[in-house]
């Protein structure tokens, strides 16, 4: 069966960045419903599309195609009685944004001097990433996988 709108695509993967650093050993495949559900990268998408079962890719992807771009304005530096006592470099919370709209998830870069520094940025923002795919499995969507936009049972979403 080929890749197509409303199939179910199971993908051995590996994730690197240019420099062949290890970024996503794939240890869990990757299983998402295909045809603009947003459940991979647009670029991927498009290349597996009428793919089969057992077919290899290797994709490389711009930072704007995959976590975007590094924005500087997204690192603020904030004063150290505004955290709980137990923070720790690493930690990430969640903040709405000033619209009320969005949360962004931030991390913490760093602690010192009564300020500590938040990144709103994904860590993999401003790094191009190159996938090797090998697809494992296609399969027909099921009726109600369509209507939810993604992927019931193993590998996808359990109610």
């Amino acid at each position: 069966m080929e890749i197509a709108k409303n199939t179910v695509v199971t993908l051995e993967y590996t994730v690197r960045d240019p420099d062949g650093n290890m970024v996503d050993d794939g240890q869990h495949p990757l299983t998402y419903l295909h045809g603009g559900y947003d459940g991979i990268f647009e670029q991927i998408e498009t290349a597996l599309h009428g793919k089969a079962k057992g077919e290899q890719l290797t994709l490389k992807l711009q930072p704007e195609d995959a976590f975007g771009e590094y924005d500087e304005s997204m690192v603020l530096i904030e004063d150290r009685t505004l955290f709980p006592e137990n923070i720790e470099v690493g930690m990430s919370f969640e903040r709405v944004t000033e619209d009320g709209e969005d949360e962004v998830l931030y991390r913490i870069t760093d602690i010192a001097e009564g300020k500590v520094v938040v990144d709103g940025n994904h860590p993999l923002a401003g790094v191009a990433l190159v996938f090797d795919l090998t697809i494992s499995d296609v399969r027909a969507a099921t009726d109600e996988e369509v209507a939810h936009g993604h992927v019931h049972g193993a590998g996808g979403h359990h109610h």
